[in-house]
């Protein structure tokens, strides 16, 4: 973990109120539009932006999304999606004894769910499948790992309690072996899953997290799931920011992140410097995504919402710095390489031109939903970023990632750990 010190002030501020800026989708627009303005200059050391390429890219995200959604009625791009594919909802399945829960029981239960899931959703790889055992339908990639971790979920594998295998606690994830989520997984030599060891570790921190913070995870049995009962305290009139679901995520799940950069004793997650943007205190060169986190807010919308709150400032959350997203933008034009070559190797998160591309496709995606909302006359309330993205970008990336590469892999290869993308 690289420590970035401690008394100073940062940018004005000191070191904990930066923190805490960092942990905002302000500074992850804010700082992605830094490095932004130097590709609007040509001065940015990796990649070339061609503006006038951005409306054709929009029209096409605006094809898939009618393809897709041909009433207009898009949902939340959220882990509940994949929970949905090959033509069944595996939460359906649960129903008959999700409905002898009471509603707040329900909520936990989908919220240790979701947690589990989405930290578990980092790239797979082109090689991995998961064969679902009732239906023996073969999914791969994000779908397969939602299926995977939905059965490992429902059959105890998170659990600590024999009686109540539907839930994942701190005993059971601390308590979690590569070996145990390898089986999940369906993993063989013939069958291999990046990032394995990553994977569990995450979750093995997760458990660990959960013990220290009992404000938010409860004491008896600590679990993802008792935030639910810490966000009803936050909202006396029902009413819920986004913003606020996501600062409790990074302020909660903070530790589980490994080896990152560390600014005045806290672990900052998914941040990460760039050469490119001055060094002249500390954190001053960082760049914030959260895009786990944002994914995981995503995806803890709808049992929240499920429970009667009310979810504002939705659309002050950022688009998701992935390679789907980002894939788009290099596949239709909008961002090329400075150095072709660059797509013959595999690039760490931490690298120079994975921090630029991530950044620059965080601007174009809000670039891109404004050309889509003057589009449909619509705007940020009626269509929000986390539909565009569902419609949408994410399904967009993944079909001409089709078109242009067998395997539909990204345009640009990622050193993968298991717990960024």
């Amino acid at each position: 973990m690289v420590s970035l010190g401690g008394d100073g002030v940062v940018g004005g501020a000191r070191p904990t109120e930066f923190v805490a800026y960092l942990q905002s989708p302000q500074a992850i627009r804010d700082r992605s539009r830094a490095l932004f303005a130097l590709a609007e200059q040509d001065q940015l050391q990796h990649f070339r932006y061609y503006p006038e390429a951005l409306p054709a890219a929009a029209d096409y995200v605006l094809a898939v999304m009618r393809q897709q959604y041909p009433n207009g009625d898009v949902p939340f791009h959220s882990r509940w999606r994949h929970f949905e594919v090959g033509g069944r909802s595996r939460l359906d399945l649960m129903e008959p004894a999700l409905s002898t829960l009471d509603p707040l029981e329900q909520a936990r239960l989908k919220v240790d769910l979701a947690i589990t899931s989405v930290l578990l959703d980092a790239g797979a790889g082109s090689q991995w499948r998961y064969v679902e055992p009732e239906t023996e339908l073969e999914f791969a990639r994000s779908e397969g790992l939602a299926i995977a971790s939905f059965h490992a979920f429902t059959s105890g594998l998170f659990s600590s309690q024999p009686n109540q295998p539907w839930q994942a606690d701190a005993i059971g994830l601390t308590r979690l072996t590569p070996e145990q989520l390898g089986h999940a997984f369906q993993i063989s030599n013939d069958n291999p899953l990046l990032g394995l060891e990553g994977r569990v570790a995450l979750l093995q921190k997760l458990g660990q997290a959960l013990q220290q913070k009992p404000l938010l995870f409860g004491t008896n049995y600590p679990r993802p799931g008792n935030l639910v009962n810490y966000w009803l305290q936050q909202a006396p009139d029902r009413q819920l920011s986004a913003v606020t679901i996501l600062q409790t995520i990074l302020q909660g799940l903070g530790p589980i992140w490994p080896g990152r950069v560390e600014l005045a004793g806290t672990n900052l997650g998914d941040v990460w410097p760039h050469t490119q943007l001055p060094e002249t205190s500390p954190g001053s060169s960082l760049i914030p995504f959260h895009k786990l986190s944002q994914w995981l807010t995503y995806s803890l919308l709808e049992p929240l919402q499920d429970l009667g709150l009310t979810i504002t400032d939705l659309d002050q959350l950022t688009g998701l710095a992935e390679y789907r997203n980002g894939g788009l933008f290099i596949d239709c034009g909008v961002l090329r390489l400075k150095d072709p070559a660059a797509v013959a190797i595999a690039h760490p998160p931490s690298s120079p031109l994975i921090v630029e591309w991530r950044a620059l496709t965080l601007c174009l995606l809000d670039d891109l939903a404004a050309e889509i909302r003057q589009s449909l006359g619509m705007n940020a309330e009626t269509l929000p970023l986390v539909k565009i993205l569902q419609g949408g970008t994410w399904t967009a990336g993944r079909q001409i990632a089709a078109e242009k590469r067998a395997g539909g892999g990204p345009p640009i290869q990622l050193a993968s750990d298991g717990t960024v993308f």
